[in-house]
């Protein structure tokens, strides 16, 4: 391949090297004649097609004598796939609405099914065909074609589309589907309207996942269709659908006997009932021979889009074989009107086979069995009587007239009418709001072949068929596929039906829909086969990889304690390990011991804190009350009420909502609770500093305003780190076994450590803030003075959170729970008992020193 670039490359440099006198004209080096039609036009569209197969190999000299090919075997398929493009542009010419000031052309090659020739065609296509080029000022003018229709096959499309990029000459294949043509590096300006096999692959392995098929051959044709193929199945096949292959052949080209034996003797002794074929009818062929002769019966054949609706595969001596196989198949359409263009063929009697609308005369012979006079050499398949141009095709049984199969040609109708849709899109530009440089438009006498990339990229229009023609980034279409079935029918006839589709839209992945009951497979059963590498291992037993071998082949052992073959986390075996049994569960429940003591508590914490709000609320107005700040006094108990009452979502088995809730109700809680505290404790120094001389200026800072102001903003910036640890990294429920086998932890992952580090890390910060200020005011004149009791709570609550790292660290499962439950009840009482406890014995038990003179004489904190 790297040398037949090479000579390419030589062959294109000289193609168009002038000759050594300094003039406007040049002369091209050789001139081929090459198979083909024409019709003439303002803008003109290259087309590549296989209208024969074989072919004499050919001449890659520079004679420079007229070169002409020979090519044999003619292909009705190929010939309706030309004359489907004649028909979209005979279709899009009488189209009032689409370039309706411009009349399109086409120049359309036999490529022989030949990379060679093929690539002659398309360098014949670029650089035109006229003996003598007499080129304008500034070598302008509209190109020789604004596009090319193909090519048919993968590596030639691969070879042309190489140098055809290199000048961004839009290349549109109908029937090239290799994935490595999505490469846009490589092939800047390739289009193609069938989908790329890595969609292909993909449908297929989402069948073999439907039937539960893990075990599958694999034949591929030498080239770059097979080789990228095998190279998907490789790497997707595993992850996709949980299946191997138990084997990977090369068919090779042509009929080679002792290769071909030993392909179906590996197939015939493989336990890999499913056999997937991605290969073109002329493998196929060669193939079936061997598999008849050795009579390899039973197999499961899927077809790539190649083969899948060849009508030569559909005998009646090959359906024993091939019955039953399913196919990916290209999706079918309708062309109103087609039909009619094809009666329409005639041979042209005025001139020979080398003028240049060839094609119609060889369909001719090879339809009539006839030849024209004097017999075109190397064309002509047949002898017998003399074409007389007046043979009716009606009279003829041939499948090219037969429109009810359209697959590649409505590839071929759509990749037309995408070219047309850019051009049209092109030159409806307004001057001056145009998308190239400074605003520009293209012009069709200055047309760049990039400046058609550009609109082509953009192309979107609906078939008449209804559906949507667009490109990715890539070039590719959206992909759809049909799935076929070959029905083999008791009286010995077969057909082919459609059971199914895949297809992926614009916001879905691939959708797969099959139709069970209308597939016919062809085993005793009439049920889908079992194609395994092992079965299922009994009860009792495990899978045991074989060395050396895919996964998908194992032997079964038997079993370690507590397994057997199906487990599943929340089942641990029986005794006998023939049976699973519900594994024990763990969590901090209510309606263990531990859990009712905490739950206990949390509620006795919270209805203290109502008592103790609805003492202060009954006497808001003894001067204890008012002397220590009764709002922060109210906010305080409300903050602790709800500090108690979290520590109950950590409590029963966890659930989303509650491991999402219970670490952001705690954080805010206590940030609340000790936001109060600290403001307290700043007010109180800003009291003591008012009570010195000149000092008065100091209250304005911490008025009610302030100080509400205060507790907002330092509870909102823990509400802020909530939020961002919730939706970037949530806490969620987890199952978990690795405390012990036979036993299922449910807890609470916190889902990013360092969220939940820095939402304690925030509490912590305040809460040493809050004991730094009121360490610092404890020797106040106890006048002022409620800074001992603040420093006291305080030191109890940052000594409770020290020991509960530690703690929480080495406690596992429902433990770790527990702690933490702990942790928040003993610093809620801590904080409740230290800082409402002495204000409520003088107010119960001490109400004689509960007056102005009592609180003045001994201090606001006694």
């Amino acid at each position: 391949m790297r040398a037949f670039f090479n000579t390419s490359l030589i062959f294109l440099l000289l193609y168009f090297c002038f000759s050594s006198d300094v003039s406007s004209s040049c002369h091209p080096q050789g001139q081929f004649y090459l198979n083909g039609m024409h019709k003439t036009g303002d803008v003109i569209v290259g087309g590549l097609f296989t209208v024969h197969f074989i072919s004499t190999d050919p001449d890659l000299s520079f004679s420079s004598e007229p070169q002409q090919s020979q090519c044999y075997s003619f292909d009705i398929i190929g010939f309706r796939q030309a004359q489907t493009m004649a028909f979209a542009i005979d279709e899009i010419n009488r189209n009032s609405n689409l370039l309706p000031n411009v009349t399109l052309g086409y120049s359309l090659y036999d490529n022989c099914l030949q990379l060679g020739i093929g690539f002659r065609a398309a360098l014949t296509l670029v650089s035109g065909q006229e003996e003598q080029v007499t080129l304008e000022e500034n070598c302008v003018g509209t190109p020789p074609v604004v596009g090319i229709v193909g090519d048919s096959s993968s590596s030639s499309t691969v070879a042309i589309s190489t140098i055809l990029g290199l000048y961004r000459v839009p290349l549109v294949s109908y029937f090239a589907t290799c994935s490595c043509l999505s490469d846009r590096q490589r092939f800047p300006s390739f289009f193609r309207t069938i989908p790329s096999d890595d969609f292909q692959v993909n449908a297929m392995i989402q069948i073999l996942k439907h039937f539960g098929w893990t075990w599958a051959g694999l034949l591929i044709s030498d080239d770059d269709y097979g080789v990228h193929v095998a190279r998907s199945f490789h790497s997707d096949l595993g992850p996709a659908g949980g299946g191997c292959l138990a084997y990977t052949e090369i068919l090779p080209w042509g009929d080679d006997p002792a290769e071909l034996r030993r392909i179906v003797d590996v197939m015939r002794k493989s336990t890999a009932r499913v056999v997937i074929v991605f290969a073109y009818k002329g493998h196929m062929i060669n193939l079936m021979k061997e598999v008849v002769r050795q009579n390899v019966t039973g197999l499961q054949w899927i077809a790539s889009e190649a083969w899948s609706s060849v009508d030569v595969l559909q005998t009646p001596h090959l359906m024993p074989y091939l019955g039953g196989t399913l196919g990916i198949s290209i999706r079918r359409g309708e062309i109103p009107g087609l039909r009619d263009f094809l009666l329409q063929i005639c041979p042209d009697l005025h001139h020979n086979n080398t003028d240049g609308n060839s094609m119609v005369n060889q369909f001719w012979e090879h339809t009539f069995q006839c030849r024209f006079a004097p017999p075109p050499a190397g064309w002509v398949e047949a002898g017998g009587e003399l074409c007389t141009g007046q043979e009716v095709i009606e009279n003829v049984e041939t499948e090219f007239l037969d429109v009810s199969n359209l697959m590649s040609e409505y590839n071929v109708y759509k990749a037309v009418y995408a070219l047309a849709y850019a051009l049209d899109d092109m030159l409806q530009c307004e001057p001056g709001r145009g998308p190239f440089s400074n605003n520009t438009c293209a012009h069709l006498q200055r047309l760049e072949p990039w400046q058609l990339v550009y609109y082509m990229e953009k192309v979107n229009f609906t078939t008449a068929f209804g559906d949507q023609v667009s490109f990715d980034e890539n070039g590719d279409a959206l992909p759809i596929y049909d799935i076929m079935n070959w029905v083999w029918l008791p009286d010995g006839r077969n057909e082919v039906q459609i059971v199914g589709e895949v297809k992926r839209s614009a916001f879905k992945d691939e959708e797969l829909t099959l139709v069970e009951e209308k597939i016919f497979w062809n085993f005793e059963s009439k049920q889908p086969p079992r194609s395994v590498c092992s079965e299922s291992c009994p009860p009792g037993t495990r899978m045991a990889r074989k060395k050396g071998e895919p996964e998908c082949c194992f032997d079964c052992v038997p079993c370690s304690e507590g397994k057997i073959s199906n487990t599943t986390e929340d089942f641990w075996s029986s005794p006998q390990r023939d049976h699973c049994v519900p594994k024990k569960t763990e969590f901090l429940s209510y309606h263990e011991p531990l859990g009712i003591c905490l739950t206990i508590t949390s509620l006795l914490g919270t209805f203290i804190c109502v008592v103790v709000l609805g003492t202060f609320i009954h006497h808001h107005s003894t001067p204890i009350v008012r002397a220590n700040n009764s709002e922060l006094s109210f906010q305080l108990l409300l903050s602790l009420k709800l500090c108690f009452l979290c520590s109950l979502l950590f409590i029963g088995r966890p659930r989303l909502w509650t491991c999402q809730l219970r670490h952001a109700a705690f954080g805010i809680s206590f940030v609340l609770c000790v936001s109060c505290i600290l403001v307290k404790t700043m007010v109180v120094l800003a009291v003591f500093k008012a009570s010195k001389p000149g000092g008065e200026s100091s209250l304005k800072w911490f008025g009610a305003v302030q100080q509400r102001g205060t507790v907002l903003v330092l509870t909102s910036v823990q509400a802020a780190i909530c939020t961002v640890w919730l939706v970037s990294a949530s806490p969620m429920p987890h199952k978990n076994t690795q405390y012990q086998s036979d036993k299922v932890v449910y807890e609470c992952v916190v889902g990013s450590t360092v969220g939940f580090a820095v939402l304690l890390g925030y509490i912590g910060l305040l809460a040493v803030l809050s004991f730094l200020l009121a360490f610092l005011a404890r020797n106040l004149p106890d006048s002022f003075n409620e800074a001992k009791l603040i420093t006291f709570s305080m030191l109890i609550f940052c000594a409770v959170w020290v020991a509960f790292v530690p703690a929480y660290i080495s406690s596992p499962g429902k433990y770790a729970d527990a702690v933490e439950v702990f942790a928040i009840l003993a610093s809620s009482f801590g904080l409740l008992v230290a800082l409402f406890g002495p204000k409520c014995y003088i107010i119960l038990l001490r109400p004689e020193r509960n007056t102005k003179k009592a609180i003045m004489g001994r201090g606001i904190g006694s």
